[in-house]
């Protein structure tokens, strides 16, 4: 039977598969965490043979979602270089303004910020879809296995038989080192200190946020007894105490001595410094502190500074992997000879002062045109060398009456500064002046 040829009018066309499609995700575990948890996620985290990060990112997601300080903290990182500009500059050192665009946009900076997350996490991965248009679906990290380069279907699986190989899946992306657990993992301690602190608060809050009623009643005296405890329960539900009077009774609750909660206050802040210095490498930046000042804030300022400038260096590295321009080339952006670059903000102090210090030096030693142009954000014109040119011979009039005019200037203030020196000798004022004062000495020194 002959073949028929041409397209089948029912037949649609085959859909391109995904790993995503499948992975069996599993919801994260929200069970109570403590510091035991933490070390035996540690612990499967780090194993030689068999490796598993399930329990180490389950406690992550919880630590992240419920801490509301330290996702804070992690969001003010990732915004500082979501909001810094990037370019992408063609080969000729132009910009690109359609991969710049794309750069820009929702898929874009959701791009940047899985390669930012990498280092909260140790870890990100995404699947590049195969299309026109430029998206990506992330893959859950728990599924991803970097010491044994595999994604597996299953999150507990690490055999290669349940999974696939990072190496040979040409649009799976995997960013971040191998055995790098992320920064959360020196904060999960302090969180997880945290929320039990808090749980302890709120009992102390609960109990002795109000008075306490204590009546005292004769052992002996039943009715008075009961009259009392039916007066208790119809007055409130604050706490309350019924004893005999040849009782003793004492409250040692340690209120006497952290009357205000600051003990537990003092605590929550604590935890929350040492977040602040791991995330954002200081303290001043997101709390004041009591001996805070303006000079202490501006130093920590500066250390800030230097970890965003450090976060800026790590995405474009990134970007400018041969991978990810490979991943741009498939959708039909040219890519050839070009990288992507930030556009830094300048600090109008700091660039005062570096300019004083560069013309200082500039009078000392040449300085290149290209130095000028470089740090100080200039943008070098295209007919640079007419331009120069058409400078430098203005100026070559100007020195050379300059030169010509500062010998005879130099002969003429040289005699009009003798001149004077001669007029003011012989200015008689100055004269009588001078020998008074000679007078005076000689005949004080007689006496």
């Amino acid at each position: 039977m002959a073949k028929k040829i041409g397209p089948q009018p029912n037949k649609q066309p085959a859909q391109p598969t995904y790993i995503i499609q499948d992975i069996n995700l599993v919801s994260p575990d929200r069970s109570r965490k403590d510091v035991q948890s933490l070390k035996s996620s540690v612990i499967s985290a780090e194993s030689i043979q068999f490796p598993n990060r399930v329990l180490l990112y389950d406690l992550y997601h919880d630590v992240i979602t419920m801490d509301g300080f330290l996702g804070g903290i992690i969001e003010k990182r990732i915004n500082s270089v979501l909001n810094k500009k990037l370019k992408f500059l063609d080969k000729e050192g132009n910009e690109n303004k359609e991969i710049t665009k794309l750069m820009r946009s929702k898929s874009g900076r959701a791009l940047i910020k899985k390669i930012l997350e990498s280092i909260f996490w140790g870890i990100s991965g995404v699947e590049f879809k195969i299309g026109e248009k430029f998206s990506f679906e992330e893959i859950e990290r728990k599924h991803i296995k970097p010491e044994k380069g595999l994604i597996a279907k299953n999150q507990w699986s690490i055999s290669k038989d349940e999974g696939f190989r990072i190496d040979d899946m040409p649009f799976v992306w995997v960013i971040g080192e191998k055995k790098d657990l992320g920064l959360l993992l020196g904060c999960s301690l302090y969180a997880i200190y945290k929320r039990g602190n808090f749980g302890d608060w709120a009992q102390y809050v609960e109990i002795f946020g109000q008075p306490v009623r204590i009546m005292e009643y004769d052992a002996y005296d039943t009715q008075t007894k009961e009259e009392l405890k039916k007066i208790l329960n119809e007055s409130g539900n604050s706490l309350a105490m019924m004893i005999p009077k040849q009782a003793t009774f004492q409250m040692l609750d340690g209120k006497s001595s952290n009357g205000d909660g600051q003990l537990q206050g003092g605590f929550k802040d604590a935890c929350n410094e040492e977040m602040a210095i791991k995330i954002l490498g200081n303290t001043e930046t997101t709390s004041a502190s009591k001996s805070s000042g303006y000079a202490q804030s501006k130093e920590h300022g500066e250390q800030q500074d230097e970890i965003i400038a450090s976060d800026l260096i790590m995405v474009e590295n990134e970007l400018n992997s041969e991978y990810f321009l490979n991943i741009l080339k498939s959708y039909g952006y040219d890519i050839e000879g070009g990288e992507f670059e930030y556009e830094l903000e300048l600090n109008l102090a700091k660039l005062k002062l570096k300019m004083e210090i560069d013309f200082k030096v500039a009078e000392k030693v040449p300085v290149e045109d290209d130095y000028w142009y470089d740090t100080y954000g200039i943008p070098k014109p295209k007919n640079y060398e007419a331009l120069k040119k058409k400078m430098e011979e203005s100026k070559m009039p100007i020195i050379e009456a300059t030169t010509t005019k500062s010998d005879d200037a130099k002969a003429k203030d040289k005699t009009a500064k003798n001149d004077e020196n001669l007029a003011d000798f012989a200015n008689p004022t100055i004269l009588d002046q001078f020998f008074k004062k000679m007078a005076d000495f000689f005949d004080h020194a007689r006496r």
